[in-house]
């Protein structure tokens, strides 16, 4: 049961209603993370603008961005964001045995050395934020320095929203479970 209640639109501030309104009108779920972020609701509308960038299929494949974002909830132990991602990430390209290797993926032969090294950069920034200059260079092999920077806010940004759900014990929504191999 989470920590804090979830804002419902009805009882939400004018600026999370009328997001709560469009996400509706585009037939969107208002999942509990933003219910949530509806407490702080200048936070809570730049916290979805951010996230809606970061997902944007721009300066990074949405396979690796997938990918360094089921890895930082995993890092994290955010049950609900790895559960959330797990079907973009497979939408985006990833196997089911990638999905189900992120958490050892070190000791997995189901990464190419791109992915690899993208998921080496995750676990540092996600674990230590310093990176080593051998990951770092290895990681320039596959990326340009605009995929580098989509990558390090997706990290960053995925890893505050790990921290929100883990720290406040968000839900998942009504209905939903967890994806066979984390039960």
């Amino acid at each position: 049961m989470a920590r804090v209640s979830y804002v419902e639109k009805e009882q939400a501030e004018p600026l999370i209603k009328e997001m709560f309104q469009k996400m509706e009108d585009q037939k969107l779920p208002i999942l509990n993370l933003f219910k949530v972020m509806g407490h702080c609701p200048h936070i809570g509308r730049n916290f979805i603008r951010l996230g809606n960038a970061i997902l944007k299929n721009d300066e990074l494949s949405p396979k690796l961005r997938e990918l360094a974002i089921l890895r930082v909830g995993s890092l994290a132990g955010s049950v609900y964001e790895f559960t959330k991602h797990v079907p973009i990430g497979k939408w985006a390209g990833l196997s089911q045995e990638q999905v189900e290797s992120i958490s050892n993926w070190t000791a997995s032969d189901k990464f190419d050395d791109q992915e690899r090294a993208v998921l080496a950069y995750t676990d540092e920034v996600a674990s230590d934020v310093k990176v080593k200059d051998e990951t770092f260079n290895k990681l320039k092999t596959f990326l340009d320095e605009k995929g580098i920077v989509k990558l390090t806010a997706a990290i960053g940004y995925y890893g505050m929203v790990s921290r929100i759900l883990v720290a406040l014990q968000v839900d998942l929504e009504p209905g939903e479970q967890l994806p066979i191999f984390l039960r």
